[in-house]
C-alpha cells in the first residue's frame, strides 16, 4: 500500500475530515490533500507527529518499505503492535516489545534470550537442538549484540530483575516454587481479569506495557499454575488453570520506593 493510501485510510478510520486531520498534525488542509493525492509526502517531523498522534509506526505510514526485524531477538516485526516504544510513547522500530520496553533493553545475556526463544520455536518440525543452533548463529549478527558494549545499561536492568526475584521469593507464598528467572512479558498476553470479593471484575495491567514475569507449576495443586508479574512499581502473584482459566489473585503489592533500582 502506498503512503497516500495509508494516510487516507488512517484519516477515514478515525472519522476525520481533511481539515480535522490537518489540525491534529499542525499542517494545512491543502497539505493533507496533496498527501492523499500522492503529490507530496509528510516531512520527517510530520511523520513523527503522525506516528505519535495515531499510534502508527513510521514504517507503516510510508507503506512498509522495510521488512522490520527485532535487532535483539530476530523476530519479524510484521505488525505495529509488536514494535517497541520509548519512554515517551514513540515507536522504536528496531526492537520488539519483549526486548525493549519504555526505553530499556530487557536482555543483557544472550544465553537467557536463547533459552526463552527456544521455548517458542520448538515444534514437530524444529527440534530444540536445531532451534538453539540457529539462534546461536543468528543473534550475534544483530545490531544490539554487535553494539552491546555501547547500548547496554551497565547491568541496571539485570540488577532490577535480581532484586525483584529476591523480593518475590521473600514473600513465601504457599505452593509457589522458588523463582529463578523473570522474562519480558507484554501486558496484552498476560492481562487476566480477576473477580474481587465485592463481585467486581478487574484487570491490573496495561495491555501495551512490558512487564517482568514467569509461569511456574504450583507445588500444592497440580491443576493450577502460578503467574508472577512485576516491575519497578509493584509485584503481583496469581494462580490459574490451563490457558489462564479461572484466575485468582493471590497478592498485589506496591514496592517501596527505596527498593527500586
Amino acid at each position: 500500500m502506498e503512503t497516500k493510501d495509508v494516510l487516507r485510510n488512517l484519516r477515514e478510520r478515525h472519522h476525520l475530515t481533511q481539515d480535522q486531520m490537518a489540525e491534529r498534525v499542525m499542517v494545512s488542509r491543502q497539505a493533507v490533500s496533496r498527501w492523499e493525492n500522492g503529490e507530496t509526502q509528510p516531512n520527517t517531523d510530520t511523520l513523527k507527529l503522525l506516528s505519535r498522534e495515531f499510534n502508527v509506526s513510521i514504517n507503516t505510514l510510508l507503506g512498509s518499505p522495510r521488512q522490520l526485524v527485532c535487532q535483539c531477538c530476530g523476530m519479524p516485526l510484521s505488525e505495529d503492535e509488536l514494535i517497541s516504544k520509548e519512554a515517551d510513547g514513540s515507536f522504536n522500530e528496531d526492537y520488539c516489545k519483549w526486548c525493549y520496553a519504555d526505553g530499556t533493553y530487557t536482555y543483557n545475556d544472550m544465553d537467557d534470550l536463547i533459552d526463552v526463544c527456544v521455548g517458542h520455536m520448538v515444534n514437530e518440525e524444529i527440534s530444540e537442538e536445531h532451534a538453539r543452533a540457529y539462534l546461536e548463529q543468528m543473534l550475534p549478527g544483530l545490531d544490539y549484540w554487535k553494539r552491546y558494549e555501547e547500548l547496554s545499561d551497565d547491568g541496571q536492568y539485570a540488577a532490577l530483575k535480581k532484586q525483584l526475584i529476591e523480593e518475590i521469593n521473600g514473600l513465601s507464598v504457599e505452593g509457589l516454587p522458588k523463582v529463578e528467572r523473570l522474562n519480558a512479558l507484554v501486558g496484552k498476553y498476560v492481562n487476566l481479569e480477576y473477580r474481587l470479593p465485592s463481585g467486581m471484575r478487574v484487570k491490573f495491567l496495561d495491555d501495551q506495557t512490558t512487564y517482568l514475569g514467569n509461569q511456574l507449576e504450583s507445588e500444592s495443586d497440580g491443576d493450577r499454575c502460578f503467574g508472577v508479574l512485576a516491575n519497578k512499581d509493584f509485584i503481583m502473584v496469581c494462580t490459574y488453570e490451563k490457558d489462564g482459566a479461572n484466575p485468582e489473585l493471590v497478592l498485589y503489592r506496591k514496592r517501596q520506593a527505596h527498593t527500586s533500582t
